[in-house]
C-alpha cells in the first residue's frame, strides 16, 4: 500500500487540494470537497433526483418516512458507546479475536482487490466534484522531453469511480441550531477538512470478516436495474442461499452489479438512478453490528423512496450508528471467487488512507480466501 507524506494544503474555491508525495517518489494531488456533508435529506452539492423511486418502496409494510427516520436517530444511536471522545463508530467492533477468526478464513492465498480507481474519462459517472489529472512533473521546458520518470495527480476523493470510504464527519445532523456529526462532536468544517471525525481519526487499518451479498447472483441476473431497492427479506434470503449469518465486526459487501452493467451499456447516473439499500434495512444493519456497509455504487437505493430524504442509508449510518460506508466498491472480481468456491465469507484488509482532515480516503481494501 501506497504511504504518503503531506507537504502542501491549499485552498481553491470551495474545494481543499492536498498534495502528498508517497515513498516511491509519486506525487497525489487530492481535491476534498469542503461543506459536501448535508442534513435531514438537503441536498448540499448534489442536484435532486429526476426519478421516480421504486413503487415497491411505497408499500406500507417498507414505507419509511421522515417521522420514522427521526425516531430510528434516537433508537439506533451510538453516541457515547464507545465513549465521548470516540472517533471511530463500528470500527471498534472489528476486535482482536474478530481479526484472529477471519484470519482462519484464509485456506487458499487467493486474493482479490475490492478498489476501482478514478479515470480522466469524460462520463457522468467520472470527475465528479473535482477534475481528474495526471502528468508528469519533470518536464525540459524547451523541448518537452520528459527528463524523469516522476508524475502528479489530482482527483477528488468522493469521485464516481473512486472505491472510497467516507470519514465521519461526511454528513451531519442539526440539533439546537448546530451542525453536529457523530457522537456529538461539532461539524468544524475549514479550508483544512474535519476537525473532529476525518478519515485519519479512524486507525490505521483493519482486517475482519467480509461478507458478499451477490444480489444479481440470487436473483438470475447480470445486474439490478437502476433504482432496484434491496430489503431485509432479500439480504435474509440470501444468507440461507449463502450458508451465511452477517454478524457483529463483520464488513458487508452489497453487490448490485453497477460495474457490470457499465461495462457492457456504458456509464449512467447511478447517483440519481441506481440499485442500492432501502432505508427500511437501518435497524436490520445496526442489530447485526455491521462494521463496515461496503457497496458498488452509493448503498442508498436511488431514489430512496423516502420524501425529504435523498440518502437516508448516508445519513443515519454515518452521523448516529457511526457505521462507515465504503462507495464505489469494486466487486466483480470477488464475487467470480466466491461463485467459483461457493463460498461468500473471506478476510477483508485494508490500511486508512490517513489524509489530514480527509472527509474520505481511498478504499485500497483485499479479499483474501
Amino acid at each position: 500500500m501506497v504511504q504518503m507524506k503531506v507537504f502542501m494544503i491549499t485552498k481553491v474555491s470551495s474545494m481543499m487540494r492536498l498534495t502528498a508525495i508517497s515513498t516511491a517518489g509519486v506525487a497525489f494531488t487530492l481535491w476534498i470537497v469542503l461543506g459536501s456533508a448535508y442534513a435531514q435529506g438537503t441536498q448540499g452539492v448534489l442536484p435532486p433526483s429526476v426519478r421516480s423511486p421504486h413503487p415497491s418502496t411505497q408499500n406500507p409494510a417498507v414505507l419509511v418516512t421522515l417521522e420514522k427516520l427521526k425516531q430510528w436517530e434516537s433508537e439506533l444511536s451510538n453516541w457515547g458507546r464507545w465513549g465521548p471522545r470516540d472517533q471511530r463508530g463500528t470500527l471498534n467492533l472489528i476486535t482482536p479475536s474478530k481479526t484472529r477468526a477471519a484470519a482462519e478464513l484464509v485456506t487458499e492465498g487467493v486474493s482479490v482487490s475490492l478498489a476501482h480507481f478514478v479515470s480522466e474519462e469524460e462520463a457522468i459517472d467520472s470527475q465528479t466534484f473535482a477534475p481528474t489529472e495526471h502528468w508528469m512533473t519533470n518536464i525540459d521546458p524547451d523541448t518537452g522531453e520528459v527528463l524523469f520518470a516522476l508524475d502528479a495527480m489530482s482527483f477528488s476523493l468522493h469521485d464516481g469511480q473512486l472505491s472510497h470510504m467516507d470519514a465521519l464527519c461526511h454528513y451531519r445532523t442539526e440539533r439546537n441550531g448546530e451542525k453536529v456529526i457523530f457522537n456529538g462532536y461539532p461539524q468544524n468544517l475549514d479550508e483544512h477538512g474535519c476537525k473532529d471525525l476525518a478519515i485519519d481519526r479512524m486507525g490505521p487499518g483493519y482486517v475482519t470478516r467480509g461478507i458478499l451479498v451477490d444480489m444479481p447472483l440470487l436473483r438470475g441476473l447480470d445486474w439490478l436495474e437502476p433504482s432496484t431497492p434491496i430489503y431485509v427479506s432479500d439480504l435474509e434470503d440470501w444468507e440461507e442461499f449463502a450458508g451465511v449469518t452477517v454478524g457483529s465486526g463483520d464488513v458487508l459487501l452489497v453487490r448490485t452489479g453497477r460495474w457490470a452493467k457499465r461495462e457492457q451499456e456504458g456509464p449512467w447516473d447511478y447517483g440519481g438512478g441506481g440499485a442500492g439499500l432501502h432505508a427500511s434495512v437501518l435497524p436490520w444493519l445496526s442489530q447485526r453490528g455491521v462494521a463496515v456497509l461496503v457497496g458498488d455504487a452509493v448503498n442508498d437505493v436511488q431514489p430512496s423512496g423516502v420524501e425529504g430524504m435523498r440518502r437516508p442509508i448516508h445519513q443515519l449510518t454515518q452521523v448516529f450508528i457511526g457505521l462507515p460506508l465504503v462507495d464505489n466498491g469494486y466487486l466483480e472480481d470477488v464475487a467470480k471467487e466466491a461463485n467459483q468456491r461457493q463460498r461468500w465469507e473471506f478476510m477483508v484488509s485494508w490500511q486508512i488512507t490517513s489524509i489530514p482532515g480527509g472527509t474520505a480516503g481511498p478504499f485500497n481494501a483485499l479479499a483474501t480466501f
